[in-house]
């Protein structure tokens, strides 16, 4: 389980494909120790950590796996050698949510279909598939590459969200372009309510 906000930016080193499964070696300036089989996630991904290289005090080197419904059902398969990647640990009990309830389990993949500047902010517009048009609100949550974000504004297959400079400067939001494809997941309660009310029809 996460939260949505951000920890660090890893960087993908090198890329290794076993199969049909991609294995991907991340350096993160992590500022704690990490351990092999603990859940991280990356671009809103959940990862888990099969080995670690070396730990310094600059951070970590650990490697994780995708197998190929992952890299089919994400957008993991486009990355490549030097990209950079949203990374965020798994909630610790008691610890506060900033965000939202976030699983690292992605629906979906949406497209940047436009990047605006307002004078210190970005209005950052999505597509995405119309099957997951219940459960996008109007001010509601959505994670989008694992940020928790705020719904400005949706119409059928499309959504906005504002970026402040913080989030803008600290996660990959600012490689990010028109075109560009990102990983999408939609807030559990929706998806909880929805289920509900198909068994009770």
């Amino acid at each position: 389980m996460f939260t949505g906000i951000i920890e660090f930016l890893g960087k993908v080193e090198s890329i290794q494909t076993e199969g049909t499964n991609r294995t991907f070696h991340i350096r993160t300036p992590f500022d704690e120790p990490i351990r092999v089989d603990q859940s991280i996630s990356h671009n809103g991904v959940c990862l888990t950590v099969t080995e670690i290289f070396d730990e310094q005090e600059a951070g970590v080197a650990y490697a994780v796996t995708a197998v190929e419904e992952t890299l089919i059902k994400t957008q993991l398969g486009d990355w490549q050698v030097g990209d950079v990647v949203n990374v965020e640990r798994c909630l610790k009990v008691g610890a506060r949510l900033d965000g939202h309830f976030v699983q690292g389990h992605v629906d979906g993949i949406g497209t940047v279909s436009h990047i605006e500047e307002r004078e210190g902010s970005w209005m950052i517009g999505f597509e995405f598939d119309l099957q997951f048009q219940s459960l996008m609100v109007n001010r509601g949550s959505i994670c989008v590459n694992g940020v928790s974000l705020t719904v400005a504004n949706t119409e059928a297959n499309r959504f906005e969200v504002t970026i402040i400079p913080f989030t803008w400067e600290h996660t990959q939001f600012h490689q990010l372009k028109a075109g560009d494809r990102v990983n999408l997941e939609f807030d559990i309660l929706g998806k909880y309510i929805l289920k509900h009310q198909a068994l009770q029809s």
